[in-house]
């Protein structure tokens, strides 16, 4: 299976006693399938999955793949501090039946870029399933880099990368070195009709729990090679990624979501609550994106 298309990164709706909350979950799944969502992935930065034990997260994963039913395909993330760790999440989530994972490495004392690019290698070949590589410096190690890349490109399941640093750039490169060898998907650090008109094939991001609808419908452009029609979109979308980055991801898509009727609770410990002026602010920037 390759993987492509529009990917909502889903909050992780737990309650005050840990539980997952899966009818709220199970509500917003089916919200974003009818609406065109085109991949579910758990676990991820949305996710919160640094906050989460290893039950919660296999409770968030098995609960995603009730609701999807095999409409789209569930691609969780793995994370973890190290391999062995990594391994036995990605095997377990394999065993459950996703459809592929999100690699990331989190990183305590320094690793070196051998050990980054054994580790994303002994996780891929432990599994039989398709896996794309994240990068997002803001959260955790292991950067991308075009070295990286050469000692991964005979792995054959490693297929995609989500790389969230804004350097579009480094992307440009790594198309230059590359060619089509690593799949590419936007993330809410980038502008993802610019990742589309470089050749990448969807856009995997918290702000499509949002705005399902239109985030597909820029997708489908930017991949059509619409990009007259799909600019006016983008410029609406964007507003909503600008609000994020000023107020964290996580915590701006839980509160979009409360206000737009799915109480999926508030971010987890020790992450704060946000300020009643930042839900204002983000409510603002939703009722902007959906008017156009």
């Amino acid at each position: 299976m390759q993987l492509q298309g529009t990917f909502a990164y889903l909050v992780s709706p737990i309650r005050q006693d840990g539980s997952v909350d899966t009818a709220v979950h199970a509500r917003l799944i089916e919200h974003l399938i009818e609406r065109g969502v085109e991949g579910l992935t758990p676990l991820g930065s949305t996710g919160e999955v640094a906050y989460l034990t290893t039950e919660q997260r296999r409770e968030v994963v098995a609960a995603t793949l009730k609701s999807a039913r095999g409409r789209v395909p569930v691609v969780p993330g793995v994370e973890a501090f190290s391999t062995a760790a990594a391994i036995v999440q990605a095997r377990t989530y394999e065993a459950m039946g996703v459809d592929g994972l999100v690699l990331m490495l989190s990183t305590y004392f320094p690793v070196s870029p051998a050990g980054t690019a054994a580790y994303f290698a002994d996780v891929a070949r432990a599994v039989g399933i398709p896996v794309g590589l994240y990068f997002n410096p803001r959260f955790v190690g292991g950067g991308l880099s075009l070295d990286l890349l050469e000692r991964l490109q005979d792995i054959p399941n490693i297929q995609f990368i989500k790389e969230a640093s804004g350097n579009t750039g480094l992307l440009l490169s790594v198309q230059n070195r590359f060619g089509s060898r690593f799949r590419l998907f936007g993330a809410s650090a980038h502008i993802p009709l610019v990742i589309l008109m470089m050749g990448g094939v969807g856009w995997m991001g918290g702000p499509v729990c949002l705005m399902p609808e239109l985030s597909r419908r820029l997708v489908d452009l930017g991949r059509e090679g619409r990009i007259d029609e799909a600019w006016p979109l983008q410029r609406r979308l964007w507003g909503l990624n600008a609000v994020f980055q000023k107020h964290g991801l996580a915590a701006c898509v839980k509160a979009g979501l409360q206000i737009q009727g799915f109480p999926v609770g508030l971010p987890l410990a020790p992450q704060e609550p946000l300020s009643a002026s930042a839900v204002a602010e983000i409510g603002a920037a939703l009722e902007a994106a959906a008017g156009g």
